[in-house]
């Protein structure tokens, strides 16, 4: 692929931002962060609405360096897929084996899917709005999710979910599991095999570096080392 400048526009504590922070970071592609504050309601913006119709993050754009072509991906798993494709010469998120990335595809769509939507802002304000204990109700989702993932893993993992290779369904399991635990899901108790592999994955710089307390707009208070 041609020399290539790549953005992410992202948030410190979205879950699908993390998910491309650490594909980027294992795949050694420098990138460009510009936060959105969701807070704030920044995604609603006409600037970001012109870039992600969906007023969401992430979104990750790719410009050729003499500005010719450009790309906007604004949903995380595509995000992924592209990476794979458009950089073959960096460590792979996907097997080559069919049945195995049907497996790696089956877990990740698990946590886009099943696990992350109900942590999603905009849907627990209105959860809220409907009268609901929130946290409750997301929690309670959260584990059924993770259930399904533990159980699929139990006869796929090796050193990480699907084998001894990082693939795409840890690169959505590990933010998973952040926004699990600001929930008070017991992660450790629960979900022994998921807590291994997440253990063994925060060993690796991509994923320490993609955590949101270490991001440029962690809030002070939050931030770790």
């Amino acid at each position: 692929m041609p020399e290539t400048s790549i953005t992410l526009y992202t948030y410190f504590r979205s879950s699908c931002s993390a998910r491309l922070r650490i594909a980027l970071n294992l795949k050694s592609l420098p990138y460009t962060s510009i936060p959105i504050n969701l807070l704030a309601n920044e995604q609603h913006t006409p600037a970001n609405l012109a870039r992600n119709p969906s007023g969401t993050v992430p979104t990750l754009v790719l410009t050729s360096s003499n500005g010719a072509s450009s790309i906007k991906i604004t949903q995380s798993l595509a995000a992924l897929e592209y990476l794979d494709e458009a950089f073959p010469d960096t460590p792979p998120l996907l097997p080559r084996d069919p049945a195995t990335r049907a497996i790696v595809r089956t877990l990740a769509a698990i946590i886009a899917c099943d696990v992350q939507p109900v942590t999603n802002l905009k849907i627990l304000k209105r959860v809220a709005e409907l009268g609901a204990q929130r946290e409750e109700w997301a929690r309670g989702l959260i584990e059924q999710g993770l259930r399904a993932y533990e159980g699929v893993i139990s006869g796929s993992a090796g050193v990480y979910s699907v084998g001894d290779a990082v693939t795409m369904a840890d690169v959505c399991l590990v933010p998973a599991v952040w926004g699990a635990e600001r929930f008070g899901v017991d992660v450790h108790r629960e979900f022994p095999v998921i807590a291994g592999v997440v253990a063994r994955l925060e060993g690796l710089e991509a994923f320490t570096r993609a955590h949101w307390a270490r991001q440029l707009d962690t809030p002070a208070e939050l931030r770790i080392d």
